[in-house]
């Protein structure tokens, strides 16, 4: 089985989130799993000197954007094994960002429709074009609508994967066939609440459709999760399959991290407390080895649960022994709000404002307790990594953290949770953690079960397999 993986980003090329690690961790599982597994993503200008030294030029092809031809350039370079194509057009992305331009619409419809021009010319055609959100979505429209019928591009089979349904690709209709080039008898496919969908015309025209925990599949069915698309995502059930994410066990592994300062494991965590004892200096905390010590790395805007932690990160600083350390950035009002309690607890509460992979690397190693407290979180891969590295997540049952972390309450579970989305229910849920740390030979059988947690690729690529033969 041949799979070609597009997205528009993946690791190490270029990230702005989480599908940068699945598409840098998936493809690398399925082909351990013998499947042939590529990768196709846009050449950004932003990709390091030394990754670009490693690429080799294939060939160059004009792609049609509707009416007009665009030149691409084919580029090959392989990683861990893998195979990845990064398609150039300097035009479209030798810019700052990968997202976040007028006409990104525009941009990710030339590289849906490159994906399916590139397959001539690679000397290697798909069973399975897997897609991945709403910059890709084009692709199984185009499919559907262009290549089927072409000769070298018969069954081909396309899955298109959900990470976030926010994000949907809404455009007005006027740029339907001058900018997507579809015709406009065609235009159901995409129409949605008197708009372009490009998302939903992924969901009508792809063979299969995943998002990326079984918990997030049952509840973008419901209006309060979808963002308006339940009704199609109803009607097309019979396509939908949530599969949980996994992480990098080989980058993320405090047997052998090298971004923290001192390797442990499960049978030997002598190195935790080192870690621990680093960080509360590096963040400007007391050294209090018996205090339980609570970490955040998030995204600093609302959905992450946030609000609920404005609400009562005072009352539970004020009534508990609780050290804290927050790594993130986002909306100013969150950034200005975490700044201003790191002032009222000096010595207790450390904030670093940004995106600084090695310190979210010390902080998973050297925490206690992991707070994720999201409103929304179709999957979540830090509450992974913290049970990785044996800091005991506490989260609110949603998504992918409803699937991955249970509660040990009843002395099987590998964290603490809670359900409704309440600030006195976090609340709760923190001071039970804290009561948990406070029994040392409960809490050393919490941290171990939590360290034994398998959430490698291994399991989910098998799923995905599965997926794969059914369609």
């Amino acid at each position: 089985m041949k799979v070609l993986y597009a997205a528009s980003e993946a690791l190490p090329f270029m990230a702005s989130g989480g599908l940068a690690d699945v598409a840098g961790s998936l493809p690398q599982a399925l082909r351990r799993r013998l499947v042939g597994c590529r990768v196709v993503m846009p050449l950004y200008g932003g990709i390091a000197p030394e990754l670009r030294e490693s690429m080799k030029f294939i060939t160059s092809i004009t792609v049609p954007v509707a009416w007009r031809r665009q030149y691409c350039g084919i580029f090959e370079a392989k990683v861990g094994g893998t195979t990845y194509y990064l398609l150039d057009n300097e035009y479209y992305f030798k810019r700052d960002s990968i997202y976040g331009y007028y006409d990104d619409g525009e941009r990710f419809a030339f590289f849906a429709r490159a994906v399916l021009e590139i397959i001539p010319h690679i000397g290697w055609k798909p069973d399975i074009i897997h897609c991945n959100d709403w910059q890709t979505a084009l692709t199984p429209v185009y499919y559907q609508t262009i290549y089927a019928g072409r000769d070298g591009y018969e069954n081909i089979r396309t899955v298109f994967t959900i990470h976030n349904i926010q994000y949907q690709g809404r455009y007005g209709f006027e740029i339907l066939n001058d900018v997507f080039g579809i015709p406009e008898d065609q235009g159901y496919l995409l129409e949605w609440n008197g708009d372009v969908n490009l998302m939903k015309g992924a969901i009508e025209c792809a063979h299969a459709v995943t998002t990326v925990s079984p918990t997030y599949a049952e509840e973008i069915l419901d209006p309060w999760f979808s963002y308006g698309l339940d009704p199609i995502l109803r009607a097309r059930s019979f396509k939908l399959q949530g599969i949980l994410n996994g992480i990098d066990v080989k980058t993320y592994d405090p047997e052998t991290d090298p971004m923290i300062l001192s390797h442990y494991s499960a049978e030997d965590m002598a190195g935790k407390a080192v870690n621990k004892a680093k960080l509360q200096s590096e963040m400007g905390l007391q050294q209090l080895p018996d205090v339980p010590l609570t970490a955040m790395v998030t995204r600093l805007v609302s959905h992450k649960g946030l609000d609920l932690v404005r609400e009562m990160l005072g009352e539970l600083m004020d009534s508990t022994d609780l050290q804290m350390v927050v790594l993130g950035s986002g909306d100013a009002e969150y950034e200005a709000f975490f700044r201003e309690m790191a002032d009222r607890y000096p010595g207790r509460m450390g904030v670093r404002i940004g995106f600084i992979p090695q310190l979210a690397h010390r902080i998973y190693a050297g925490s206690d307790i992991f707070l994720m407290p999201s409103k929304t979180e179709p999957c979540g891969l830090s509450q992974m990594v913290a049970l990785r590295y044996g800091s005991i997540p506490i989260v609110r049952e949603t998504g992918g953290l409803r699937d991955s972390v249970q509660d040990s309450g009843d002395g099987e579970g590998n964290g603490f949770t809670f359900r409704n989305y309440n600030a006195h229910d976090m609340a709760h849920a923190v001071r039970r953690a804290l009561e948990g740390y406070r029994n040392p030979e409960g809490w050393r059988i919490l941290t171990d079960r939590a360290m034994r947690c398998d959430n490698s690729w291994s399991h989910s690529a098998g799923e995905y397999i599965r997926m794969y033969k059914s369609i």
